[in-house]
């Protein structure tokens, strides 16, 4: 893992500091749908208030290919606002003369919100004048978007490059729980994974399920794994290209034990209110589809999680949106936060998941990043940390 200076390292005081925050947030109706991420950048805001810098803070939403008043941050600086209780003054432009007057008037502890960084179009091609633009507005940046390192893009490294630079108190934190998983996790080391697809997962897939002791699957991707088995499953979301990885990776497994869905609960379609029986694996009808893991299933993962030393949890076990087919993904989400193993609980909907039941504060820790985090235990490098190396030397 790459190496890094942070904010314990520098002086900030009286210096403007650039963070790149996730803020990448849902909206409805204009207005934030869900401030996880927006509370979790608190951390980095807050210290440096403190510490009596100028926070200028960046961050996307969404992927939108151009200015799109729908995905404007102006909603985060409103509830961004509400959750720190000081003023964060929202600029309409990222780069500009706005940002450069605003920035440069800055006074310490004042927060300004930069726009949203893909309505640029240098954003997502590391554009070099882009990034020397951003790192214009600052003496110091602070990269505290864990969700967003896996990217190469001018608002994580390009800045990066051009100005000194430091890990966040959030990076830090998300950086230390996950590599705690890479390099020694306490035994047994369980792995659970769901989510729709096994093509998005399958690089993790294969590295964990080398260094866990034992892995689970559930979600839509159980459904591939069940058909590499031999298992007739319907009109289950199935990627049959897949197949053939998944048969090479159980055949090729000697220490991990792997565990599917003995039973799910399946309907004939894909709908809220549409009715559903529970069944065996092997019994899922030509014009069924599983939605979410069965009883049994879900009580051999809560009885592995109780002997648990620690454990990854990444996706649901079912469409839990639906409260029909939730059950498989609460139980889990209870026998995760109630183990006494080191938990973690790798962002994306199974970290909605376990806020849904207020079972947050009872994980080791909640991730803000999915696919970093993914990409981090499959043992690729993080563009967004590895810029940080140059500081440090």
């Amino acid at each position: 893992m790459a190496d890094y200076l942070t904010l314990d390292d520098v002086e900030t005081a009286g210096r403007r500091v650039l963070v790149r925050a996730d803020l990448n947030v849902p909206l409805d109706g204009g207005e934030v749908a869900d401030d996880f991420r927006i509370r979790a950048s608190l951390g980095a805001v807050d210290r440096l208030r403190a510490e009596g810098a100028a926070v200028v803070v960046c961050s996307h939403l969404g992927r939108p290919k151009e200015p799109d008043p729908g995905y404007s941050l102006a909603p985060v600086a409103r509830r961004m606002e509400e959750l720190g209780g000081f003023p964060v003054h929202h600029l309409t432009t990222l780069v500009g003369p706005e940002v450069t007057g605003a920035v440069g008037e800055a006074q310490p502890g004042d927060v300004l919100l930069l726009e949203n960084t893909r309505f640029h179009p240098g954003e997502t091609s590391n554009d070099p004048a882009l990034g020397s633009r951003l790192a214009e507005l600052a003496d110091l940046f602070c990269q505290d978007a864990f969700g967003s390192v896996h990217r190469a893009h001018a608002s994580t490294v390009g800045v990066a490059t051009r100005v000194r630079s430091v890990a966040g108190p959030l990076l830090v934190e998300e950086l230390e729980a996950l590599g705690t998983l890479l390099d020694d996790p306490a035994r047994p080391f369980v792995v659970i994974l769901g989510g729709a697809k096994v093509s998005d997962k399958l690089g993790v897939l294969s590295a964990l399920a080398r260094s866990c002791d034992v892995l689970l699957i559930g979600g839509g991707m159980s459904y591939t794994a069940l058909m590499a088995e031999g298992y007739s499953v319907g009109t289950s979301l199935t990627e049959e290209e897949m197949v053939s990885s998944i048969r090479e990776l159980f055949d090729g497994l000697q220490g991990a034990k792997v565990l599917l869905p003995d039973d799910v609960v399946v309907a004939i379609e894909f709908k809220a209110g549409s009715p559903y029986r529970v069944t065996g694996a092997g019994n899922i009808g030509d014009d069924e589809m599983g939605l979410d893991i069965g009883p049994s299933a879900a009580r051999r993962i809560a009885e592995v999680c109780e002997g648990a030393g620690s454990i990854f949890w990444n996706g649901p076990m079912g469409v839990f949106e639906w409260e029909a087919f939730r059950s498989g993904t609460e139980t889990v989400a209870r026998a995760v936060a109630s183990s006494g193993a080191f938990t973690v609980v790798g962002g994306g909907d199974s970290a909605a998941a376990i806020r849904l039941l207020g079972l947050e504060d009872r994980v080791s820790h909640l991730s803000t990043g999915g696919g970093a985090s993914l990409r981090l235990l499959e043992g690729k490098p993080l563009p967004g940390v590895e810029v940080l190396e140059k500081w440090v030397r």
